[in-house]
């Protein structure tokens, strides 16, 4: 997917400075309801890995956190947004329409429902998470 980097770090100090230049290449914008209008989603994924060698065997842990920041839904109207702000606007919407589906289609699995499909395709972001 567009705009992915990994980073290998090894202390919180790094992870910080990963995260601040991340954080500085986010899409913003203005309209007229936000100064500065998340116009993507923010996905951080830290990988956690231990590995320790013991008695010429070597074991390896790993924990994910995936830590995100989604813009938020849109009014085209009380947004102002023409042009590329409304088309951003338009796909952030679906994308969290798509989120919002796959939520549901969650629960209703663990309510009983073992014929739902989980719509995990339907977006980029779904995909991802």
């Amino acid at each position: 997917m567009d705009g992915l980097s990994k980073h290998a770090v090894s202390s919180f100090d790094e992870i910080e400075k990963v995260m601040a230049c991340g954080e500085s290449h986010r899409s913003k914008g203005a309209t007229l309801m936000n100064a500065e209008s998340s116009r993507a989603h923010t996905v951080i994924q830290i990988e956690f890995r231990s590995i320790i060698k013991f008695q010429g065997k070597i074991s390896q842990k790993l924990s994910v956190i995936n830590l995100i920041d989604l813009a938020g839904s849109e009014k085209a109207g009380q947004s102002g947004a023409t042009g590329d702000r409304l088309k951003e606007g338009c796909e952030i919407n679906k994308s969290l329409s798509c989120l919002g589906d796959v939520i549901k289609a969650l629960v209703d699995k663990q309510n009983g429902n073992k014929t739902v499909v989980v719509p995990y395709r339907n977006s980029n972001l779904t995909r991802m998470l």
